[in-house]
């Protein structure tokens, strides 16, 4: 297995060179569609008032609905003709340069399988519902959908220059568990929150994380945890930081960073602009 963050499978020989593959959706079976279901309903009790506005109007804009886990096709179209972006099936997580290859075209690969009835709360690998209810509305936003584009580039050139660390970190704090000042308040853009009952409560109203407002260099120094909530989420100011990160070059920001120590999980800096000092006591109870 690679340990890279969209790096999968020992053994697994993909039929084709971009790692697609027919999401089969007439196979899907009634238990698959009510797990999809259950999911979806209990995530639509908790997410107003938590989820960002930009979410809720793209869920609003595309076919994803309680029914069936979605047609990638039926819902590809829609979501192509309002910002150039396709979904296309994968079998899980993909090696880092098919991922970025991917992005950088405007193809959202996502997961075709759906979790177990008995792994609602917690699936190592992302699947359709993490990755088609969690991530895909926020792409009807034109700003995301740019900076998702100009991710995929940066994650080549990142490759390329041994910066994968970094360029993961960014994806991880906003795309994956990023939280986003509003009007009404902070509130939820990541998909991997957005995906997750638990986490969605945890992310704004546990005492236990920092929550801080976002820094470029801040985030690309800062490690994460891929095995249980975070300990710190960071903040956007607005939708617009990630139309500024799209027009970034981070070659000269990773030659600054090479000089400068990388900061701990929970580290809260002076300079930082602390929406919450976290209590910690979550995660001193798992030590």
């Amino acid at each position: 297995m690679l340990d890279e963050k969209h790096g999968i499978v020992g053994g697994y020989v993909p039929e084709r060179a971009d790692w697609t593959i027919d999401q089969d959706w007439h196979l899907y079976t009634a238990e698959e569609h009510a797990t999809w279901k259950t999911l979806y309903e209990r995530q639509m009790k908790l997410i107003p008032g938590r989820a960002s506005q930009h979410y809720l109007d793209g869920l609003a804009d595309l076919p994803i609905t309680v029914d069936a886990i979605p047609d990638f096709e039926r819902l590809s179209d829609v979501l192509e003709k309002r910002t150039g972006w396709r979904v296309v099936a994968v079998p899980g997580m993909v090696p880092n340069d098919v991922f970025f290859t991917h992005m950088a075209n405007r193809r959202f690969p996502a997961g075709q399988f759906i979790r177990k009835a008995h792994q609602l709360d917690y699936l190592q690998e992302p699947d359709v519902f993490h990755d088609i209810f969690g991530h895909v509305p926020m792409m009807v936003n034109p700003v995301m959908a740019d900076f998702m584009q100009a991710y995929g580039e940066g994650g080549l050139k990142a490759m390329r220059l041994g910066e994968l660390d970094r360029i993961a970190r960014l994806y991880w704090y906003t795309v994956e568990f990023g939280l986003i000042a509003e009007p009404q308040g902070v509130r939820i853009f990541g998909g991997g929150i957005l995906s997750s009952f638990t986490e969605t409560r945890f992310a704004l109203e546990s005492p236990s994380p920092n929550r801080i407002g976002f820094d470029l260099e801040r985030v690309m120094r800062t490690h994460y945890r891929i095995d249980e909530f975070q300990e710190t989420y960071f903040v956007l100011p607005s939708i617009d930081t990630l139309f500024d990160m799209a027009n970034t070059d981070f070659g000269p920001i990773y030659e600054r960073l090479k000089s400068v120590r990388d900061y701990g999980l929970a580290e809260v800096l002076p300079t930082d602009h602390i929406y919450t000092r976290g209590t910690g006591e979550y995660h001193r109870a798992l030590a």
